[in-house]
């Protein structure tokens, strides 16, 4: 796979490859209704048996192609792959290493399946900081890495790298500071007024400034975090998101859990993801899509807060060109939601699929469909899901789960379902 550059999906803008800090589309300025996305040739590089994820899929991997097209040679840039997880390693306790993905009998035999089919967990909990959003963040920061090494960063003339800048309040904002503590990058994490005491303690272990972000008076529609946010972009720092549209490079990495998949378990018939900003489903079926079938997509959101099932019944009420091209109706698809409610799946209440689009477009692309849960389902799923496999995972890690128990009188006992457990609880 050679990755050449980027395109937005929705003005088609042009990014190449060799473009240092090219968080996103050209043609964007204020408007946040644009996303690159990754172009390359199709082609599917071999994948080096290696522990180690951004080993082992190096080559098809938008950041290698950049440090390539700027003279590192194939040594130094596995090199720097090492270095950086060593590091990372140091601070958290863990480098990334390829998750395990297997049936979960138990849960399978719970949910009556067939021993032709069941359910196949993929257990992201012992990840770097506890979930699968350090994946999407290291590819940014091995970026930013490589930006420094070749000397394209502007910023070393004035002496002090820039903040990076998140606006989360869970695992994404856990991810973003172990891994700037791992290079001793400054960072800020924007978070709400009532934010987890112990994400936020555990935050300010890692050395991240923290700021709480009130809503004022005076912000439009949306999370306040995210607006202070990128008023600190605006203002100088690197937009260190697993948002897409604020950062595409989040999207390259965080293909790799996909690509595990693909290499760890045989063909499923459909997935199940749950879905905040969307980016996390955005790069499992861009994983996916490597194995050359089509697998069904189903992306989960509680009833306290589901934009993207708002979206995809809107585009399917669209007629003529405006169906099949759904990006040039970001703005009447796509809104924050006006009045979210409480789940216990908190981390997925983004009131905004900021990644909406990859997403209706993979479960278009294999008949899947949005889920949108009840609370019940959303306890059940974790206190069957952890029961049956051990696994110590969050309510927001298994909502997955709970799209396919939502669902499970719609899937056969003989189909093969994959679901995700993407968070430790805390």
């Amino acid at each position: 796979m050679t990755v050449s550059g980027w395109h937005c999906r929705v003005c088609a803008a042009s990014v190449d490859i060799a473009t240092p800090l090219s968080w996103r589309c050209p043609a964007a300025g204020d408007d946040r209704h644009h996303v690159l996305a990754l172009v390359d040739d199709d082609a599917v590089a071999p994948m080096v048996h290696d522990h180690n994820p951004f080993v082992a899929f190096r080559e098809r991997l938008a950041w290698d192609a950049f440090a390539a097209a700027h003279g590192m040679s194939a040594a130094a840039r596995e090199a720097m792959v090492r270095e950086a997880d060593a590091q990372v390693a140091q601070v958290a306790g863990t480098g990334f290493v390829f998750t395990p993905f297997a049936r979960a009998d138990a849960l399978s035999d719970a949910l009556g399946f067939s021993a032709a089919g069941g359910v196949w967990v993929k257990d992201e909990t012992h990840n770097v900081a506890g979930s699968h959003k350090a994946r999407h963040l290291f590819t940014i920061l091995l970026h930013l890495l490589t930006v420094e090494r070749v000397g394209l960063a502007p910023w070393t003339a004035a002496g002090q790298r820039p903040a990076l800048a998140i606006a989360s309040c869970g695992n994404a904002a856990l991810a973003a500071s172990t891994l700037a503590a791992s290079v001793e990058w400054p960072i800020r994490v924007f978070v709400p007024v009532a934010a987890n005491p112990v994400v936020v303690a555990e935050l300010h272990r890692l050395g991240a400034t923290v700021v709480e972000c009130p809503r004022l008076c005076a912000d439009p529609p949306g999370d306040p975090c995210v607006h202070r946010f990128r008023e600190a972009v605006a203002a100088g720092a690197v937009p260190f998101s697993v948002q897409g549209p604020e950062n595409a490079w989040c999207l390259d990495g965080g293909r790799t859990i996909g690509w595990e998949m693909v290499a760890q378990a045989p063909a499923f018939d459909r997935v199940f993801v749950q879905v905040g900003g969307g980016a996390f489903a955005a790069c499992v079926a861009a994983g996916l899509a490597a194995r050359g079938n089509a697998t069904r997509l189903h992306a989960v959101q509680t009833e306290a807060c589901a934009p993207l099932q708002r979206a995809w019944q809107g585009s399917a009420a669209l007629g003529g060109e405006a169906a099949a091209d759904p990006a040039q109706q970001w703005a009447e698809l796509m809104w924050p939601w006006e009045h979210v409610g409480a789940s216990a799946a908190d981390g997925i209440l983004d009131d905004e699929t900021y990644d909406w689009l990859p997403v209706l477009e993979a479960m278009r692309a294999g008949g899947g469909s949005p889920v949108v849960v009840g609370e019940a389902d959303v306890l059940q799923a974790n206190e069957v899901g952890c029961r049956a496999t051990a696994i110590d995972a969050s309510h927001t890690g298994t909502a997955g789960l709970a799209g396919l128990i939502a669902m499970r009188s719609e899937v056969g006992k003989h189909e093969r379902v994959a679901a995700i457990f993407s968070g430790i609880r805390r």
